[in-house]
């Protein structure tokens, strides 16, 4: 019964294989980060787009647009699909997607104001300056390190962090939406929620970058 079983799965496997592996680089991690970069305008047209539960499409298409991140690199590294295209594209379009979404919501500032003044949106806007900056070190650290001929490995931290930029934004953008509908309690617990979200992220982006920083400072007397 085992051995049945183990064969069907074997089978499966290799189907999805055949159809992950596409022609050439186009595979299928290859195609979700594609898919990935092509919903990042598309999730700026619906945050900007005046309808009902506009902010609720936009959250659906980043919560998509995300999971897309986790299922080509699990896809890539389970069939031994990793491509310098995919190594190339995958970075650029995580940073592009939660930077779009971050700046994005500085320019509809209700999310960060939370009835705390204009001191609010300047403490968000550095929170954001620093997610940003953070990847550009990290990105220039990565480039010096190839030259090298060293790899320099994601640290919980970096996981940590990704996964609370991509909460903080599905949270306030789920706040701005509720509050399209209704005044009330809900809305604030909800954008609170996500503010506090928000300033944990910047937190550990913080830690992760200058963990990144310690950990490869050799890098840079090579």
């Amino acid at each position: 019964m085992k051995n049945v079983m183990s064969e069907e799965n074997g089978r499966a496997d290799d189907k999805f294989y055949r159809f992950a592996k596409g022609k050439g680089v186009m595979n299928l991690p290859n195609i979700l980060t594609l898919s990935r970069m092509v919903m990042i305008p598309l999730f700026a047209l619906f945050f900007y787009l005046e309808f009902t539960a506009h902010y609720f499409v936009a959250l659906a298409v980043f919560a998509l647009a995300a999971f897309t991140d986790l299922l080509d690199g699990k896809i890539a590294r389970k069939y031994n699909l990793v491509t310098n295209l995919g190594k190339f594209l995958d970075p650029i379009a995580d940073k592009a997607l939660v930077a779009t979404a971050f700046i994005l919501m500085l320019t509809r500032p209700g999310s960060f104001l939370f009835g705390l003044g204009d001191w609010a949106i300047i403490a968000a806007g550095c929170g954001v300056a620093v997610i940003i900056v953070r990847e550009i070190i990290v990105s220039g650290f990565r480039m010096v390190a190839a030259d090298a001929g060293v790899v320099i490995a994601a640290d919980i931290f970096g996981k940590y962090k990704t996964v609370m930029q991509d909460l903080a934004v599905a949270v306030l953008l789920a706040g701005a939406g509720i509050a399209g509908f209704t005044d009330g309690m809900a809305a604030d617990i909800v954008n609170c929620v996500g503010l506090a979200l928000f300033a944990v992220a910047v937190l550990l982006t913080i830690a992760s970058g200058i963990n990144y920083i310690v950990r490869n400072a050799g890098v840079l007397k090579k």
